[in-house]
This record gives structure tokens, C-alpha cells and sequence, in this order.
């Protein structure tokens, strides 16, 4: 594979991202991958590696690049329950300042640098993102449906609020597949609300899927931290994968 370190232009400056395709006959689809809270980070880049051995470009930007370069957050200390939330008091302010006209200018960005990369195919990108990703990867498709043809969301959060711009309000404009793999028990994702975003999804006519993983803790896909579970994980490499054959 071709593995790539790279600043990639974003809205407001150049994001630190890595960029992974495959070695062999060209073009790939290009994806963009979203990434949790926690940031680029080795296991991270582990994830992209395995979606690129499928045969596609993908593209794993540093979303809070405004605020902080990679690594945002420790690694060694992800696996330790507390100290992994305590690390959420400096990732707030990240996570509020990246707002939703913010993620849609630079995911423009973004789709912009993958069409231009050499071995990139023409058309719609795919995108797939986890926790905080995965509700940012929704604003995307929602926003640009022309540029982004399918979208799979794991574990997110805050999907679904009281708010105008609450991302399953705007789910009516997407014209490609979506799937939702949520984790059980979330208090970011409540039954009521994964109801509310799947009456939003069918209301719109958009073709969805959408899972609970019983007793997959919210972040289960993450190795690296101390949510993960095994199961969960597995499952949702089935998931996506079938999600992006189907689209490319």
C-alpha cells in the first residue's frame, strides 16, 4: 500500500491527515474517514489501512486541526477507563468549536483533495466516521449529496436533538445508502432517539440501515481503548464493508 503523512488544505488552514491506497491497478474510490474525539493515532491509521486493502483511497483528516496537530490525545492513556474521560475536558472546546458550517466547508476541502490525487476515481466519494465522526460524517452527506454517496456511522453521538440544526433534521436531501451501527446502552443515543432519527430517515425515503449492537459499549470499534469489544468491532467491519460494495 501507499501510506502517506500529509497537510491537507481544510477551510481555515491545513489539516494534518493520512491518506492510504492500495498498490495495483487503478483508480479506487476515494472514502473519507472521520475520526472520534481521541484523533489520528496509530490505531486509527490501522483502520484506514484495512478500508484501503479492500481497494479504495482513503483520506483520514485531523478534524481538530485548528485547535492542535496530531496527537491530540495521548494514546497509552485510552485504555485506562478514568483517565480516558478525564481527557475529555480538553477535547470539548475542540469539539464545540468544530461547528456544523465548519465540517461541511472542510469536508468540501477534503473531497476536493481526494478528487485530485492520482489513482482517485471520478464521481461520489464514500464516507464513514466513528463517535463524533460518525454525527459529523452525517452532516457531510446530508450537505453534499452530490459529492458523497454512501455514509456509514458508528457508535455516534448527539445525532439526534432538540436543536434547528440537530443532524437528523437535515437527513432529507441524502440520495445515497446510509447505515447506522449504534452501541447499546448509549446515553448519547438513547432508543427514543435512534426511533427518531430512523421515523426521520423513512419520512425521507432514504435507504437505511440501522443497528444496535447489544451490549457493544459506546466506542466498541476502538482496539485502543478501554470501550472496545471484540464483537462489536467485528461486526461492524461486516457492515461497512458490505455498505461499500454494494456503493462502488
Amino acid at each position: 500500500m501507499q501510506q502517506t503523512s500529509i497537510d491537507v488544505p481544510a477551510a481555515d488552514g491545513l489539516s494534518d491527515a493520512y491518506f492510504v491506497k492500495p498498490d495495483g491497478p487503478e483508480p479506487y474510490p476515494g472514502i473519507l474517514m472521520f475520526m472520534d474525539a481521541f484523533g489520528v493515532r496509530p490505531r486509527l491509521r490501522e483502520m484506514a489501512d484495512r478500508v484501503a486493502e479492500r481497494g479504495y483511497a482513503v483520506l483520514l483528516p485531523n478534524l481538530f486541526y485548528r485547535s492542535q496537530r496530531s496527537p491530540i490525545v495521548d494514546p497509552a492513556v485510552l485504555t485506562d477507563e478514568k483517565e480516558r474521560g478525564a481527557a475529555f475536558a480538553k477535547l470539548g472546546p475542540m469539539m464545540q468549536e468544530l461547528t456544523p458550517e465548519r465540517v461541511v466547508a472542510d469536508a468540501t476541502a477534503y473531497l476536493d483533495f481526494l478528487a485530485a490525487q492520482d489513482g482517485v476515481a471520478a464521481g461520489p466519494a464514500g464516507i464513514f466516521g466513528y463517535c463524533m465522526g460518525g454525527m459529523n460524517a452525517l452532516r457531510v452527506i446530508s450537505a453534499l449529496p452530490d459529492r458523497v454517496s454512501v455514509l456509514g456511522s458508528f457508535h455516534a453521538g448527539r445525532v439526534v436533538g432538540d436543536q434547528p440544526d440537530s443532524p437528523h433534521r437535515g437527513v432529507g436531501s441524502i440520495t445515497g445508502e446510509v447505515y447506522f451501527g449504534h452501541a447499546d446502552n448509549d446515553s448519547s443515543m438513547t432508543p427514543e432517539q435512534i426511533a427518531e432519527l430512523e421515523a426521520a430517515l423513512a419520512d425521507a425515503g432514504v435507504k437505511y440501515t440501522s443497528e444496535v449492537y447489544e451490549g457493544a459499549p459506546h466506542g466498541f470499534t476502538m482496539s485502543d481503548t478501554a470501550m472496545h469489544h471484540p464483537e462489536g468491532e467485528q461486526r461492524h467491519w461486516a457492515a461497512l464493508f458490505a455498505l461499500l460494495d454494494r456503493a462502488f
